[in-house]
């Protein structure tokens, strides 16, 4: 290809040579410039480490098993913004409330009157859980995330007032977060020494070639391992991710104090962001909890503690969620928050803000290293930008690696070695987004109007892509006070092979089946309930053919808005949803009933 260039190269191949000639120097000083910063952080990381491996403490180290067993327990609230979410919000609550590992919480989720599709989602929700509570704006949506959550917390107060509880830790998070079951628990750990703690938060693992996902796999997971770690380190703040954020309630107070009870500004795209910044600027201490391995698991079940969700994997939808962190983040940050502040503050608003110039001088980089090659170029550089543009490629190099090694350790090798084509294809990606982020800034300017929220839509994992986080059947049984450990512990180490504990609890007497049923319900996040036989119409009943239903020890009981309920003594199961599915085109909705309780409902109107 170079020769074929050479040789046959048209006129205007010239003047192009000499103008990329003329910004080689000053693009590689440049490039060369952000490369030593980002190598400032890699020492401060690897230093990091080796403190932390020499000099263990627990103020580098997350607690074990023992330490956030024997933490007291503080009342934990979380606080989900919703807007059109009637898809995956019930989802997202029924798997996080079986997963979830702590027993002293709540969740308050934060509507819009003119949304009843996921008011009702989460009322279906809520009529089941206590735990769960609507929280409904006072104005029609959408408004903005941070308006929404104020709402929220102002709920939350109306909570407390009414009864008598308070609340110690208030946590963020989204309608399409899988929460990690032990998150609650190091927050509570943590919440005891610092206002503000912030959980790592990993993307979903995706196909490696999908390009637009895996660059924020890629991200997410250097960023987390690296930067968070290093952050307060070098005297910065620690920004919040909006997810997996925990904020104890005194410093929120502190917040509001300063800023007319306005908690989380309403005004900001990124108050998440800002929060952490507020509150730093505020004298809060911080906290980052580094990405590991829960004790139970091994290497390759790569179960890091860490809030897990989808990420935007088409360029549209990428393209507007980053815009929208370049303006809030970049744009208004400097705007709101200038470049005051102590030393190590401002670098880390230089570090955080310089992608939007770094972003597109690294793409336009690209480009000219693929045209130098093309055209043999190089052989034409003069030997001191040579030298420039050499050190600029080589700490591209370890950046790349570096970044390959942090998505290795989340993802794997296989997934990593596509991380330099993952990296062409995120600077792409983030300079339309530096430059989207510039036009709207300015035309919002110009008309003297509001910056708008651009709001991501959410998806939330399939069945078969959830992570095998639900907890044992015992442990909900303990913590909801049904039996005690030495009861449980009695009757696993007496319970046949074949047999399930709960049955062997029913079996023994030990434990009420509708207490068992109780805590499957929770387990399992479905609907328990409780039928009348007499008012189950004998057509819907025969819903199904009676020796499918007995097959499959399901009964018809309800229609409802295109769906058909169904009641049964066990969780339904991909094979039998398949199979359930040949002989009803209605969506099925599954309930949970004792078998003494279906055994009785069978034999009435089968």
């Amino acid at each position: 290809m170079a020769g074929f260039l050479k040789a046959g190269a048209p006129a205007w191949f010239a003047p192009v040579d000499h103008l990329v000639l003329a910004i080689l120097t000053p693009l590689a000083l440049l490039l060369l410039i952000s490369g030593i910063d980002d190598m400032v952080v890699d020492v401060a990381w690897v230093l990091a480490w080796l403190r932390r491996k020499l000099w263990p403490s627990a103020d580098l180290y997350p607690p074990g098993e023992r330490l956030l067993d024997t933490a007291p327990r503080q009342r934990i609230a979380i606080l989900v913004p919703l807007w059109k979410e009637k898809d995956v919000v019930a989802s997202m609550l029924e798997h996080n409330l079986a997963a979830i590992r702590y027993t002293d919480y709540h969740v308050f989720c934060g509507c819009y009157p003119n949304d009843s599709g996921t008011q009702e989602a989460v009322r279906s929700v809520a009529r089941r859980f206590a735990q769960v509570h609507v929280c409904l704006c006072p104005h029609d949506g959408p408004t903005s995330k941070a308006d929404c959550l104020n709402w929220i917390f102002q709920h939350l107060v109306l909570n407390e007032e009414q009864t008598g509880q308070h609340f110690d830790v208030v946590v963020t998070h989204d309608a399409e977060d899988l929460i990690h079951p032990d998150e609650l628990r190091w927050i509570n750990y943590y919440a005891a020494r610092f206002d503000f703690i912030q959980t790592p938060v990993l993307a979903l693992a995706t196909p490696i070639f999908a390009l637009t996902h895996g660059v924020y796999c890629d991200e997410f997971a250097e960023y987390h391992t690296r930067d968070m770690v290093v952050r307060a380190m070098l005297g910065g703040f620690l920004p919040g991710a909006g997810v997996g954020t925990g904020y104890r309630r005194d410093a929120l107070d502190r917040l509001a104090q300063a800023s007319a009870n306005r908690i989380f500004e309403p005004d900001a795209l990124t108050e998440d962001y800002e929060c952490g910044l507020r509150l730093f600027r505020l004298g809060c201490s911080q906290a980052f909890v580094p990405i590991l391995r829960t004790e139970t698991s091994d290497w390759a079940d790569r179960d890091f503690v860490a809030t897990r969700e989808f990420f935007p994997s088409t360029w549209g939808t990428a393209l507007r969620q980053r815009t929208r962190w370049a303006t809030g983040i970049v744009l208004q940050g400097m705007e709101r928050f200038g470049w005051k502040g102590r030393p190590g503050e401002v670098y880390w608003l230089w570090r955080d803000r310089k992608g939007l110039l770094g972003n597109p001088l690294s793409l336009l980089a690209n480009a000219i290293f693929v045209y130098g090659v093309a055209t043999e170029l190089w052989t034409r550089v003069g030997p001191f930008a040579g030298r420039l543009a050499t050190a600029t490629l080589a700490l591209q190099c370890i950046r790349t690696f570096i970044r390959m090694t942090c998505g290795a350790r989340i993802y794997g090798w296989r997934f990593a070695a596509l991380t330099p084509l993952r990296s062409v294809w995120g600077n792409a990606l983030n300079s339309a987004a530096a430059g989207a982020a510039m036009a709207r800034y300015t035309w919002a300017k110009l008309h003297r109007r509001p910056l708008r929220w651009l709001k991501t839509s959410h998806a939330y994992p399939t069945t078969s892509a959830l992570l095998d986080q639900r907890r044992k059947i015992g442990e909900i049984l303990i913590d909801s006070g049904y039996l005690t450990p030495t009861v449980l512990g009695v009757a696993l180490a007496t319970c046949p092979d074949g047999v399930r504990i709960g049955e062997h609890l029913v079996r023994t007497g030990k434990l009420a089946e509708e207490s068992l049923y109780d805590a499957l319900s929770l387990q399992q996040g479905l609907p328990r309930v409780r039928i009348d036989a007499t008012s189950v119409a004998r057509a819907v009943a025969h819903a199904l053919p009676e020796q499918v239903a007995r097959e499959w020890r399901v009964l018809p009981f309800h229609v409802a808005e295109g769906s058909l309920h169904l009641a049964g003594p066990e969780a339904p199961t991909t094979n039998m949803t398949q199979a359930l599915g040949a002989f009803t085109s209605l969506d099925m909705r599954f309930h949970l009933v004792t078998p003494k309780a279906f055994e009785e409902l069978a034999s009435a109107l089968l």
